[in-house]
């Protein structure tokens, strides 16, 4: 037999890489390379290439549960639309704020929570969960008077931004919006412009400020043209809905010549009433909607509408969002987004 200098020792596995490793492979600081494994927010390219090259080399997985624990953050926003389901998923402006929204979530590792908050009893759900803090911010679309969110959210002090003002001032809560008087007022004086004289308008809901600012924008294009108003009915932003005010609006005012719709759904819903009642677009009746979303193009006769930037919207909404999560603060003023008429063959 022989004799064996001593036991065997297993060779001690290596230390899995830590953070400090891939900061110094990447020749950057600490906090540098953990914003750009955690977002890339305020990280230069040439940074974020770096980083990602050493942890690509060092294999390092990053401690999620850990980081949890000692950041609160979740990795992830919350989209949140007060309206109930059919609505949401059959409006194309949901789509396009999807759309923008995800665009500025793309470049970092935040994941986006879709929260349709039904009103009602139902809606003590959605506020219990974002006071409980389970995403890390919120983007409000389509907010009503009388909604609890804006509340909420202030008082939880969970990073938000609106998509559209809140109608009832939402407690100072930052928000992007369309000049929604500027649209409606170029609506109106593009049919005056095209010979109308009897103009109408199927508004908006009256708890929103979108019907409001658009009504109120008719109403300024009116005064000062010294032209008086045709008829004022209200829908909700829906395809049936128009179609219902476009029915009681022929009913009160049969002789109306142009109709400003607050938005192309109801605008699609008010030409179907208005062949039904024989009345021709645009011979006998101007049309004029509003958002240019894409159903536009696709009624008949093609509807002229007023162009509204939902996408650009929601993307800038979005990167406000991640500059608050990233504790740069809230905007002092809110962002507001130009209108311009779109011309097609209903007016």
């Amino acid at each position: 037999m022989t004799q064996q200098d001593g036991p065997v020792v297993a060779a001690a596995p290596s230390a899995a890489p830590t953070l400090e490793d891939v900061a110094a492979r990447a020749g950057v600081s600490r906090s540098t390379a953990s914003r750009a494994i955690n977002g890339g927010l305020r990280v230069s390219p040439d940074a974020q290439a770096a980083v990602d090259a050493a942890v690509a080399e060092l294999g390092y997985t990053p401690n999620r549960a850990a980081r949890t624990l000692v950041t609160r953050r979740t990795d992830a926003v919350a989209l949140v639309i007060p309206e109930p389901d059919p609505h949401v998923l059959a409006d194309p402006y949901f789509a396009s704020t999807l759309q923008g929204l995800t665009a500025a979530l793309g470049p970092t590792s935040i994941q986006l929570v879709l929260l349709i908050a039904r009103r009602g009893p139902e809606a003590v759900r959605t506020e219990r969960y974002l006071r409980n803090r389970n995403v890390d911010g919120a983007v409000v679309v389509s907010h009503h008077r009388g909604d609890r969110l804006a509340e909420v959210l202030a008082s939880a002090g969970l990073p938000c931004v609106f998509v559209g003002r809140p109608v009832d001032g939402a407690h100072g809560l930052p928000y992007v919006d369309v000049d929604n008087r500027l649209g409606g007022r170029q609506a109106t004086e593009h049919l005056l412009a095209a010979g109308c004289r009897r103009v109408a308008t199927v508004a908006g809901p009256p708890d929103m400020a979108a019907g409001v600012d658009r009504l109120d924008g008719w109403a300024d294009a009116l005064r000062d043209a010294g032209v008086e108003p045709a008829g004022t009915v209200h829908g909700d932003f829906t395809t049936a809905g128009g179609a219902a005010a476009t029915e009681r609006l022929l009913r009160e005012h049969p002789d109306v010549d142009g109709v400003f719709v607050a938005s192309d759904l109801m605008a699609v819903g008010a030409l179907r009433v208005l062949e039904r009642a024989g009345r021709a677009v645009p011979d006998d009746v101007r049309v004029v909607g509003f958002d240019d979303l894409g159903v536009a193009t696709s009624t008949e006769p093609p509807l002229t509408t007023v162009a509204s930037p939902v996408v650009e919207m929601s993307r800038v909404a979005g990167e406000l969002l991640l500059a608050q999560i990233a504790g740069e603060g809230a905007p002092e003023e809110p962002r507001i987004f130009g209108t311009r008429v779109v011309p097609r063959a209903s007016a």
